[in-house]
């Protein structure tokens, strides 16, 4: 396994570590300044996998559909980020030259790509927490700097 594979699983980790520690009824909270609620960012992380994996690798999406607003459950989204962080470690094992198809300039810059855009989500979705009264506990807020035990 290369190191940007195994980064990109402890980021991944560090997602359904979050989505985890989420109840199921507050994936409905939505920030003051409106937008996606908490399990619409997490579906929209999850679209923009499927996205990239099929301008980079079509054959990765086996098994992997859209997510629709009227499919967001807590279950739904754990297993829809396993399966798809697992294609997404395929696609790096497969960058043997260093580069992902559709992406410049190459294979760690489209990680740092995946790493900023997921991450700001998650940001988004703690505010949305936050503001609708449901801030997730400090363990986790902690939690998700951990990537050394992640």
């Amino acid at each position: 396994m290369n190191a940007l594979t195994e980064t990109w699983q402890i980021h991944n980790r560090i997602n359904i570590y979050l989505l985890e520690s989420i109840a199921e009824e507050n994936l409905k909270d939505i920030s003051a300044s409106k937008g996606r609620n908490v399990g619409e960012q997490f579906a929209h992380m999850y679209n923009v996998r499927l996205m990239w994996l099929k301008v980079a690798d079509a054959s990765l999406l086996d098994g992997l559909t859209k997510l629709e607003k009227t499919n967001i459950t807590r279950e739904t989204l754990k297993s829809e980020l396993q399966l798809s962080g697992k294609a997404i470690e395929q696609l790096f094992e497969r960058s043997v030259d260093g580069r992902i198809k559709g992406f410049k300039p190459h294979a760690t810059a489209f990680l740092g790509y995946l790493v900023s855009h997921e991450s700001h989500h998650r940001g988004q979705i703690m505010l949305s927490l936050k503001q609708s009264g449901h801030p997730v506990d400090q363990k986790t807020q902690y939690g998700l700097w951990e990537w050394g035990t992640k």
